[in-house]
Protein backbone atom coordinates (compact mmCIF):
# COMPACT_ATOMS: atom_id res chain seq x y z
CA UNK A 1 0.00 0.00 0.00
CA UNK A 2 1.49 3.34 -1.02
CA UNK A 3 1.50 6.31 1.34
CA UNK A 4 1.70 10.05 0.92
CA UNK A 5 3.39 12.30 3.50
CA UNK A 6 3.83 16.09 3.64
CA UNK A 7 7.45 17.22 4.00
CA UNK A 8 8.88 20.61 4.93
CA UNK A 9 12.20 21.68 3.32
CA UNK A 10 15.56 20.74 4.82
CA UNK A 11 17.43 23.36 6.83
CA UNK A 12 20.25 25.06 4.89
CA UNK A 13 23.53 26.27 6.37
CA UNK A 14 26.46 28.54 5.56
CA UNK A 15 29.80 26.79 4.84
CA UNK A 16 32.13 26.40 7.83
CA UNK A 17 35.89 26.23 7.19
CA UNK A 18 37.10 25.34 10.71
CA UNK A 19 40.30 27.20 9.78
CA UNK A 20 41.90 28.35 13.01
CA UNK A 21 45.25 29.58 11.72
CA UNK A 22 47.55 30.38 14.62
CA UNK A 23 45.03 29.00 17.13
CA UNK A 24 45.53 25.31 16.20
CA UNK A 25 49.22 25.03 17.04
CA UNK A 26 50.00 21.34 16.30
CA UNK A 27 49.45 18.98 13.32
CA UNK A 28 47.00 16.92 15.44
CA UNK A 29 44.86 20.01 16.16
CA UNK A 30 44.92 21.06 12.49
CA UNK A 31 44.04 17.49 11.41
CA UNK A 32 40.98 17.46 13.72
CA UNK A 33 39.80 20.75 12.16
CA UNK A 34 40.38 19.50 8.60
CA UNK A 35 38.39 16.34 9.32
CA UNK A 36 35.58 18.38 10.85
CA UNK A 37 35.37 20.44 7.65
CA UNK A 38 35.45 17.44 5.29
CA UNK A 39 33.01 15.31 7.34
CA UNK A 40 30.56 18.25 7.57
CA UNK A 41 30.74 18.81 3.80
CA UNK A 42 30.19 15.09 3.17
CA UNK A 43 27.16 14.93 5.48
CA UNK A 44 25.56 17.97 3.81
CA UNK A 45 26.10 16.34 0.38
CA UNK A 46 24.32 13.17 1.52
CA UNK A 47 21.20 15.10 2.54
CA UNK A 48 20.49 15.77 -1.14
CA UNK A 49 21.86 12.51 -2.60
CA UNK A 50 18.92 10.34 -3.68
CA UNK A 51 21.12 7.21 -3.55
CA UNK A 52 21.88 7.71 0.17
CA UNK A 53 20.54 4.98 2.47
CA UNK A 54 20.21 4.85 6.29
CA UNK A 55 23.55 3.05 6.75
CA UNK A 56 25.42 5.71 4.74
CA UNK A 57 23.62 8.48 6.65
CA UNK A 58 24.36 6.94 10.05
CA UNK A 59 28.07 6.46 9.28
CA UNK A 60 28.52 10.01 7.97
CA UNK A 61 26.51 11.58 10.80
CA UNK A 62 28.33 9.55 13.49
CA UNK A 63 31.73 10.62 12.13
CA UNK A 64 30.84 14.33 12.08
CA UNK A 65 29.11 14.32 15.46
CA UNK A 66 31.96 12.40 17.12
CA UNK A 67 34.42 15.02 15.82
CA UNK A 68 32.13 17.95 16.76
CA UNK A 69 31.95 16.61 20.33
CA UNK A 70 35.56 17.84 20.67
CA UNK A 71 34.13 21.39 20.71
CA UNK A 72 31.50 20.48 23.34
CA UNK A 73 32.63 17.71 25.70
CA UNK A 74 34.93 18.33 28.63
CA UNK A 75 37.84 15.87 28.43
CA UNK A 76 38.48 15.71 32.15
CA UNK A 77 34.89 14.78 33.12
CA UNK A 78 34.56 18.07 34.98
CA UNK A 79 31.43 20.19 34.91
CA UNK A 80 33.32 22.90 33.03
CA UNK A 81 32.36 23.34 29.37
CA UNK A 82 34.90 22.85 26.60
CA UNK A 83 36.99 25.94 25.83
CA UNK A 84 36.25 25.54 22.07
CA UNK A 85 32.45 25.67 22.40
CA UNK A 86 32.16 29.36 21.38
CA UNK A 87 35.08 29.60 18.92
CA UNK A 88 33.05 29.21 15.68
CA UNK A 89 29.90 30.90 14.37
CA UNK A 90 27.21 28.71 12.73
CA UNK A 91 24.31 29.85 10.53
CA UNK A 92 21.20 27.76 9.84
CA UNK A 93 17.93 28.54 8.07
CA UNK A 94 14.52 27.39 9.22
CA UNK A 95 12.26 24.73 7.69
CA UNK A 96 9.29 27.13 7.72
CA UNK A 97 10.69 30.67 7.74
CA UNK A 98 12.69 30.98 4.53
CA UNK A 99 16.33 31.75 3.80
CA UNK A 100 17.24 34.30 6.51
CA UNK A 101 19.33 32.27 8.95
CA UNK A 102 19.58 32.16 12.70
CA UNK A 103 23.21 32.42 13.80
CA UNK A 104 24.86 31.40 17.05
CA UNK A 105 28.51 31.21 18.02
CA UNK A 106 27.95 27.92 19.79
CA UNK A 107 28.92 24.34 18.86
CA UNK A 108 25.80 23.05 20.69
CA UNK A 109 23.65 25.05 18.22
CA UNK A 110 25.49 23.27 15.38
CA UNK A 111 25.00 19.84 17.00
CA UNK A 112 21.27 20.44 17.38
CA UNK A 113 20.74 21.98 13.91
CA UNK A 114 22.65 19.24 12.09
CA UNK A 115 20.90 16.59 14.21
CA UNK A 116 17.56 18.15 13.24
CA UNK A 117 18.48 17.83 9.55
CA UNK A 118 19.52 14.19 10.04
CA UNK A 119 16.06 13.51 11.54
CA UNK A 120 14.41 15.34 8.62
CA UNK A 121 16.45 13.23 6.20
CA UNK A 122 15.06 10.03 7.77
CA UNK A 123 11.50 11.35 7.29
CA UNK A 124 12.23 12.22 3.65
CA UNK A 125 13.84 8.83 3.01
CA UNK A 126 10.72 7.18 4.51
CA UNK A 127 8.44 9.33 2.35
CA UNK A 128 10.35 8.52 -0.83
CA UNK A 129 10.22 4.78 -0.09
CA UNK A 130 6.57 4.82 1.03
CA UNK A 131 5.42 6.50 -2.20
CA UNK A 132 6.58 3.56 -4.34
CA UNK A 133 3.92 1.73 -6.32
CA UNK A 134 4.85 -1.80 -5.20
CA UNK A 135 6.38 -1.41 -1.77
CA UNK A 136 7.77 -4.68 -0.39
CA UNK A 137 7.42 -5.90 3.19
CA UNK A 138 11.10 -5.11 3.88
CA UNK A 139 10.70 -1.60 2.46
CA UNK A 140 7.60 -1.04 4.62
CA UNK A 141 9.66 -2.08 7.67
CA UNK A 142 12.37 0.36 6.57
CA UNK A 143 9.80 3.19 6.36
CA UNK A 144 8.46 2.30 9.82
CA UNK A 145 11.96 2.11 11.33
CA UNK A 146 13.12 5.39 9.71
CA UNK A 147 10.13 7.32 11.08
CA UNK A 148 10.71 5.93 14.59
CA UNK A 149 14.42 6.85 14.37
CA UNK A 150 13.50 10.41 13.28
CA UNK A 151 11.04 10.74 16.18
CA UNK A 152 13.78 9.55 18.57
CA UNK A 153 16.28 12.13 17.28
CA UNK A 154 13.77 15.01 17.54
CA UNK A 155 12.82 13.87 21.07
CA UNK A 156 16.47 13.63 22.20
CA UNK A 157 17.27 17.11 20.82
CA UNK A 158 14.24 18.61 22.57
CA UNK A 159 14.85 16.98 25.94
CA UNK A 160 18.65 16.83 26.23
CA UNK A 161 20.28 19.49 24.05
CA UNK A 162 18.01 22.45 23.23
CA UNK A 163 17.82 23.34 26.97
CA UNK A 164 21.64 23.75 26.92
CA UNK A 165 21.58 26.61 24.40
CA UNK A 166 22.78 29.93 25.85
CA UNK A 167 20.73 32.00 23.38
CA UNK A 168 16.99 31.35 23.84
CA UNK A 169 15.19 29.84 20.84
CA UNK A 170 13.21 32.40 18.83
CA UNK A 171 9.43 31.92 18.75
CA UNK A 172 8.17 30.08 15.69
CA UNK A 173 11.62 28.74 14.82
CA UNK A 174 12.41 25.04 14.32
CA UNK A 175 13.93 24.42 17.74
CA UNK A 176 10.96 25.86 19.62
CA UNK A 177 8.95 23.33 21.69
CA UNK A 178 5.75 23.62 19.58
CA UNK A 179 7.53 22.69 16.36
CA UNK A 180 9.67 19.97 17.95
CA UNK A 181 6.55 18.35 19.45
CA UNK A 182 4.72 18.49 16.10
CA UNK A 183 7.62 16.82 14.28
CA UNK A 184 7.80 14.06 16.93
CA UNK A 185 4.04 13.38 16.88
CA UNK A 186 3.86 13.48 13.05
CA UNK A 187 6.62 10.84 12.81
CA UNK A 188 4.74 8.59 15.25
CA UNK A 189 1.45 9.05 13.38
CA UNK A 190 3.02 8.28 9.99
CA UNK A 191 4.74 5.18 11.36
CA UNK A 192 1.34 4.02 12.62
CA UNK A 193 -0.04 4.49 9.10
CA UNK A 194 2.41 1.78 8.00
CA UNK A 195 1.19 -0.45 10.87
CA UNK A 196 -2.44 0.08 9.80
CA UNK A 197 -1.64 -0.74 6.15
CA UNK A 198 0.06 -3.97 7.30
CA UNK A 199 -2.89 -4.89 9.54
CA UNK A 200 -5.31 -4.37 6.64
CA UNK A 201 -3.11 -6.39 4.27
CA UNK A 202 -2.97 -9.31 6.73
CA UNK A 203 -6.75 -9.03 7.33
CA UNK A 204 -6.41 -8.46 11.06
CA UNK A 205 -9.43 -7.99 13.30
CA UNK A 206 -11.42 -4.89 12.17
CA UNK A 207 -11.61 -3.82 15.84
CA UNK A 208 -7.81 -3.56 16.03
CA UNK A 209 -7.64 -1.63 12.73
CA UNK A 210 -10.39 0.77 13.91
CA UNK A 211 -8.56 1.36 17.21
CA UNK A 212 -5.20 1.99 15.48
CA UNK A 213 -6.85 4.38 13.00
CA UNK A 214 -8.56 6.25 15.86
CA UNK A 215 -5.28 6.57 17.80
CA UNK A 216 -3.52 7.77 14.62
CA UNK A 217 -6.22 10.39 13.96
CA UNK A 218 -5.74 11.60 17.55
CA UNK A 219 -1.98 11.89 16.97
CA UNK A 220 -2.55 14.06 13.89
CA UNK A 221 -5.10 16.18 15.75
CA UNK A 222 -2.64 16.69 18.63
CA UNK A 223 0.14 17.73 16.20
CA UNK A 224 -2.21 20.23 14.56
CA UNK A 225 -3.30 21.69 17.91
CA UNK A 226 0.37 22.15 18.83
CA UNK A 227 0.85 24.33 15.71
CA UNK A 228 -2.41 26.29 16.11
CA UNK A 229 -0.76 29.36 17.67
CA UNK A 230 1.85 29.71 14.89
CA UNK A 231 1.56 32.25 12.06
CA UNK A 232 -0.59 30.60 9.32
CA UNK A 233 1.66 32.14 6.63
CA UNK A 234 4.33 29.67 7.74
CA UNK A 235 2.36 26.79 9.24
CA UNK A 236 -0.88 26.93 7.20
CA UNK A 237 0.04 24.28 4.62
CA UNK A 238 1.47 21.92 7.23
CA UNK A 239 -1.71 22.28 9.31
CA UNK A 240 -3.93 21.49 6.28
CA UNK A 241 -1.99 18.22 5.95
CA UNK A 242 -2.45 17.37 9.65
CA UNK A 243 -6.17 18.24 9.40
CA UNK A 244 -6.76 16.11 6.34
CA UNK A 245 -4.91 13.15 7.86
CA UNK A 246 -7.02 13.53 11.05
CA UNK A 247 -10.24 13.35 8.99
CA UNK A 248 -8.86 10.56 6.81
CA UNK A 249 -8.05 8.29 9.77
CA UNK A 250 -11.33 9.14 11.53
CA UNK A 251 -13.01 7.93 8.32
CA UNK A 252 -10.93 4.73 8.55
CA UNK A 253 -11.84 4.29 12.23
CA UNK A 254 -15.60 4.62 11.62
CA UNK A 255 -15.39 2.37 8.55
CA UNK A 256 -13.72 -0.51 10.40
CA UNK A 257 -15.79 0.10 13.54
CA UNK A 258 -18.82 -0.34 11.28
CA UNK A 259 -17.49 -3.74 10.20
CA UNK A 260 -17.07 -4.72 13.88
CA UNK A 261 -20.66 -3.68 14.63
CA UNK A 262 -21.98 -5.64 11.62
CA UNK A 263 -20.12 -8.77 12.80
CA UNK A 264 -21.95 -8.32 16.16
CA UNK A 265 -25.33 -8.17 14.36
CA UNK A 266 -25.68 -4.44 15.10
CA UNK A 267 -26.48 -3.55 11.52
CA UNK A 268 -28.32 -0.28 12.21
CA UNK A 269 -25.40 1.04 14.25
CA UNK A 270 -22.99 -0.21 11.57
CA UNK A 271 -24.82 1.83 8.91
CA UNK A 272 -24.63 4.93 11.12
CA UNK A 273 -20.90 4.34 11.67
CA UNK A 274 -20.34 4.06 7.91
CA UNK A 275 -22.36 7.24 7.32
CA UNK A 276 -20.06 9.03 9.78
CA UNK A 277 -17.10 7.55 7.90
CA UNK A 278 -18.51 9.05 4.68
CA UNK A 279 -18.75 12.49 6.35
CA UNK A 280 -15.12 12.42 7.50
CA UNK A 281 -13.99 11.21 4.09
CA UNK A 282 -15.83 14.11 2.42
CA UNK A 283 -14.15 16.53 4.86
CA UNK A 284 -10.76 14.99 4.04
CA UNK A 285 -11.49 15.35 0.32
CA UNK A 286 -12.29 19.06 0.76
CA UNK A 287 -9.11 19.53 2.81
CA UNK A 288 -7.09 17.83 0.06
CA UNK A 289 -8.23 20.53 -2.33
CA UNK A 290 -7.44 23.26 0.23
CA UNK A 291 -4.01 21.73 0.85
CA UNK A 292 -3.22 21.89 -2.88
CA UNK A 293 -4.27 25.55 -3.01
CA UNK A 294 -2.48 26.68 0.17
CA UNK A 295 0.83 28.44 -0.36
CA UNK A 296 3.67 27.76 2.03
CA UNK A 297 6.73 25.63 2.67
CA UNK A 298 6.55 21.94 1.91
CA UNK A 299 5.55 19.44 -0.71
CA UNK A 300 3.19 20.22 -3.59
CA UNK A 301 0.69 17.44 -4.18
CA UNK A 302 -2.87 16.45 -5.09
CA UNK A 303 -3.48 13.95 -2.29
CA UNK A 304 -7.06 13.18 -3.35
CA UNK A 305 -5.64 11.61 -6.54
CA UNK A 306 -3.33 9.35 -4.55
CA UNK A 307 -4.00 5.62 -4.45
CA UNK A 308 -4.18 5.49 -0.62
CA UNK A 309 -7.01 8.06 -0.75
CA UNK A 310 -8.98 6.49 -3.59
CA UNK A 311 -8.85 3.01 -1.96
CA UNK A 312 -10.52 4.22 1.23
CA UNK A 313 -13.31 5.94 -0.72
CA UNK A 314 -14.17 2.65 -2.46
CA UNK A 315 -13.98 0.67 0.80
CA UNK A 316 -16.42 3.00 2.61
CA UNK A 317 -18.87 2.95 -0.32
CA UNK A 318 -18.81 -0.85 -0.68
CA UNK A 319 -19.06 -1.54 3.07
CA UNK A 320 -21.98 0.88 3.51
CA UNK A 321 -23.84 -0.69 0.56
CA UNK A 322 -23.28 -4.16 2.05
CA UNK A 323 -24.65 -3.03 5.45
CA UNK A 324 -27.69 -1.42 3.84
CA UNK A 325 -28.39 -4.55 1.76
CA UNK A 326 -28.16 -6.83 4.79
CA UNK A 327 -30.33 -4.53 6.87
CA UNK A 328 -32.96 -4.58 4.10
CA UNK A 329 -32.95 -8.38 3.85
CA UNK A 330 -32.09 -9.68 7.33
CA UNK A 331 -31.91 -7.23 10.23
CA UNK A 332 -34.51 -4.47 9.61
CA UNK A 333 -32.87 -2.37 12.36
CA UNK A 334 -33.44 1.33 12.89
CA UNK A 335 -30.42 3.51 12.03
CA UNK A 336 -29.57 5.71 15.06
CA UNK A 337 -29.50 9.49 14.61
CA UNK A 338 -26.35 9.81 16.74
CA UNK A 339 -23.03 8.43 15.51
CA UNK A 340 -21.49 5.78 17.78
CA UNK A 341 -18.96 7.07 20.29
CA UNK A 342 -15.49 5.80 19.47
CA UNK A 343 -13.91 4.71 22.74
CA UNK A 344 -11.25 2.60 21.07
CA UNK A 345 -7.90 1.75 22.61
CA UNK A 346 -5.26 -0.11 20.59
CA UNK A 347 -3.39 -2.71 22.64
CA UNK A 348 -0.93 -3.46 19.83
CA UNK A 349 0.92 -1.52 17.13
CA UNK A 350 1.33 1.84 18.88
CA UNK A 351 4.58 3.55 17.91
CA UNK A 352 7.21 4.84 20.34
CA UNK A 353 10.32 6.77 19.20
CA UNK A 354 13.58 4.78 18.99
CA UNK A 355 15.88 6.12 21.76
CA UNK A 356 18.78 8.13 20.32
CA UNK A 357 22.17 9.22 21.66
CA UNK A 358 24.92 11.16 19.90
CA UNK A 359 28.16 9.14 19.40
CA UNK A 360 31.01 9.36 21.89
CA UNK A 361 33.95 11.71 21.43
CA UNK A 362 36.19 10.81 18.48
CA UNK A 363 39.49 9.19 19.51
CA UNK A 364 41.43 12.01 17.79
CA UNK A 365 40.45 14.32 20.64
CA UNK A 366 43.01 13.83 23.39
CA UNK A 367 43.93 16.27 26.20
CA UNK A 368 47.06 17.10 24.15
CA UNK A 369 45.01 17.92 21.03
CA UNK A 370 42.68 20.18 22.99
CA UNK A 371 45.60 21.89 24.77
CA UNK A 372 47.12 22.67 21.34
CA UNK A 373 44.35 25.25 20.67
CA UNK A 374 45.69 28.60 21.89
CA UNK A 375 42.67 30.94 22.15
CA UNK A 376 44.93 33.93 22.94
CA UNK A 377 46.03 33.81 19.27
CA UNK A 378 42.53 34.54 17.93
CA UNK A 379 42.32 37.68 15.75
CA UNK A 380 41.09 40.76 17.63
CA UNK A 381 38.48 41.76 15.02
CA UNK A 382 36.09 38.84 15.18
CA UNK A 383 34.88 38.41 11.58
CA UNK A 384 32.63 35.53 12.62
CA UNK A 385 29.95 37.88 13.96
CA UNK A 386 26.60 37.12 12.30
CA UNK A 387 25.12 39.24 9.55
CA UNK A 388 21.44 38.88 10.39
CA UNK A 389 20.04 39.55 6.91
CA UNK A 390 22.53 37.47 4.97
CA UNK A 391 20.85 34.74 2.91
CA UNK A 392 21.94 31.11 2.99
CA UNK A 393 21.36 29.16 -0.23
CA UNK A 394 18.68 26.47 0.11
CA UNK A 395 19.71 22.83 -0.31
CA UNK A 396 18.82 21.40 -3.73
CA UNK A 397 16.70 18.46 -2.68
CA UNK A 398 16.39 15.43 -4.95
CA UNK A 399 13.71 15.71 -7.62
CA UNK A 400 11.27 12.93 -6.73
CA UNK A 401 9.24 11.91 -9.77
CA UNK A 402 5.68 10.85 -8.91
CA UNK A 403 4.64 7.22 -9.45
CA UNK A 404 2.06 6.94 -12.20
CA UNK A 405 -0.76 6.08 -9.77
CA UNK A 406 0.20 8.35 -6.90
CA UNK A 407 -1.31 11.67 -7.98
CA UNK A 408 1.56 13.15 -6.01
CA UNK A 409 4.11 15.70 -7.15
CA UNK A 410 7.03 16.66 -4.94
CA UNK A 411 8.78 19.98 -5.40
Amino acid sequence: MTHWFHRNPLKATAPVSFNFYGVATTPAATKACNELRSSRTRLLELFTDSSCNPEMMKNAADLYFSLLQGFIVSLDDSSQECKLRYIQNFKWTDTLQGQVPSAQQDAVFELISMGFNVALWYTKYASRLAGKEDITEEEAKDVHRSLKIAAGIFKHLKESHIPKLITPVEKGRDLEARLMDSYIIQCQAEAQEVTIARAIELKHNPGLIAALAYETANFYQKADKTLSSLDPVYAGKWRKYLNLKTCFYMAYAYCYHGQTLLASDKCGEAIRSLQESEKFFAKAEALCKEYGETKGPGTTAKPSGHLFFRKLGSLIKNTLEKCQRENGFIYFQKVPTEAPQLELKANYGLVEPVPFEFPALNAQWTPETLAAFDLTKRPKDDTAKPKPDEEVKPLKEPDIKPQKDSGCQIS
